[in-house]
């Protein structure tokens, strides 16, 4: 299952010349930690899953009408929401978002599966997934070689956000470039500010006036949102829907962006509709067999392709379904249990890591805040060099498909030692590691 390149590689590089990555200006507030190579990946099948993905965005974003004729209150129910968390996600209408955000996806040695959608400019590695490749190929002369030798590339997910920034405000901005304001929610700063520095920083490198604040320092001239005395053209919002709709005065500082959006003054990049979409249970509605039949063939053959069987569970409701009961009991080894509302690998539980009852246990709890069950996708072993030792381990990749308007941004991977856990993620596991992806032509 290894790849051609992978092989090369490691045949190739002497245990003390691995490709280790030093930190360079533009990733040095990151504190994670790399990977000792990269991972690399044939262009054909990488370009060919992202236009998979960027057709799954358009059915996903259908559903309201495919499975509710637009009716955005029954969409909600399904998802599991309550009243006031949906409207907050609907508040500009709830269509369709732009296509931004990250697809986390595995390889399971024979294709690309998705896992889950991150919907919206608030997924973390836009700042990661083009900067490694760029600064590793500037750093090592060997592994330079190598790439020239193989024919290696990447996409710059920095520079394609940029340009998707550019041409978002351009309707917007006075002249030339427009400013970008990111804005976290109240006291978002002070959990999350340094990890938006250096995304910060690598837009100023393109160019952009790109700055950081938080919703309550946004005041209004005319209409038009400031921060900081400086008239702002593009909100990049990186407060989610919870944090506003959990908090009344969070919701007060919203509004006013969100009127000012309508009007035209400002582009919200992108609207708390992102949210709505990236609910776990749209998956789940994707891949339930009771709607097959509101896809064309060529859409289900997709959907089959890409999708392993998801199903959402809200309330006792499910136990009425025999057949959804016996595959929890019977195929538990085959199934990751994931919380409605809760990222970063929180509250998943998998069944191949848990007894008979404890999971039932966990399904029964799970299922009354809502949940979605999926089955298991077992990642291709990547093996790597330890360049302390010489010792060849195989880890396993979670890949971030990075997207756009504009189409395929770029990706990265987390990754962790095989069989460490169900969850590979920075924050889930302190044994986690980033790495570049490089695509080669064959």
């Amino acid at each position: 299952m290894t790849d051609a390149i992978t092989r090369a590689y490691n045949e190739s590089v002497r245990p003390d010349s691995a490709a280790t990555l030093r930190r360079a200006p533009s990733l040095a507030d990151w504190p994670g930690e790399y990977l000792s190579r990269p991972l690399f990946v044939a262009k054909d099948q990488l370009h060919g899953f992202a236009a998979d993905l960027d057709r799954m965005l358009a059915l996903l974003t259908s559903l309201p009408e495919r499975l509710y004729d637009g009716d955005l209150d029954a969409f909600c129910t399904a998802l599991g929401l309550d009243e006031r968390r949906g409207a907050v996600m609907r508040r500009l209408g709830g269509g369709a978002p732009p296509h931004a955000g990250r697809a986390d996806v595995y390889h399971d040695g024979t294709a690309f599966k998705l896992l889950e959608f991150g919907i919206g400019s608030e997924v973390g590695g836009w700042d990661r997934a083009g900067e490694i490749p760029r600064v590793l190929l500037e750093q090592d002369d060997a592994f330079a070689s190598f790439a020239a030798e193989h024919g290696l590339g990447y996409t710059h997910t920095g520079r394609a956000l940029a340009d998707a920034l550019r041409k978002a405000g351009a309707a917007v901005a006075s002249g030339g470039d427009p400013v970008v304001a990111l804005l976290e929610g109240p006291g978002g700063l002070d959990r999350w500010g340094a990890t938006w520095q250096p995304l910060r920083e690598l837009m100023r490198g393109f160019g952009l006036d790109f700055r950081i604040g938080e919703i309550g320092r946004i005041a209004f001239r005319h209409g038009k949102p400031y921060l900081d005395g400086t008239p702002v053209d593009v909100v990049y919002r990186c407060f989610e829907a919870d944090q506003v709709y959990l908090d009344p005065e969070a919701m007060a500082l919203v509004e006013p962006l969100c009127r000012a959006h309508e009007e035209g003054t400002v582009v919200l990049w992108t609207p708390l509709e992102s949210n709505l979409y990236c609910e776990k249970g749209c998956l789940a509605l994707l891949s339930d067999a009771r709607y097959r039949d509101r896809f064309s063939a060529d859409e289900q053959a997709l959907i089959d392709r890409v999708l392993p069987w998801t199903r959402v569970l809200h309330g006792d409701g499910f136990l009425a379904d025999a057949e959804l009961v016996a595959r929890c009991h019977d195929r538990r080894t085959e199934l990751i249990l994931k919380p409605n509302g809760l990222y970063g690998g929180k509250g998943v539980v998998a069944g191949w890591e848990t007894d008979a009852g404890e999971w039932w246990r966990a399904v029964r709890e799970a299922a009354e805040g809502g949940c979605v069950l999926q089955e298991r996708v077992t990642p291709r072993p990547e093996p790597v060099i330890d360049p302390s030792t010489g010792v060849v381990a195989d880890w396993q990749a979670a890949w971030g498909f990075f997207y756009l308007p504009q189409g395929h941004a770029g990706a990265y991977a987390r990754v962790l030692p095989a069989g460490d856990s169900a969850v590979i993620g920075i924050s889930a596991n302190d044994k986690t590691r980033t790495a570049g992806v490089f695509h080669h032509a064959t």
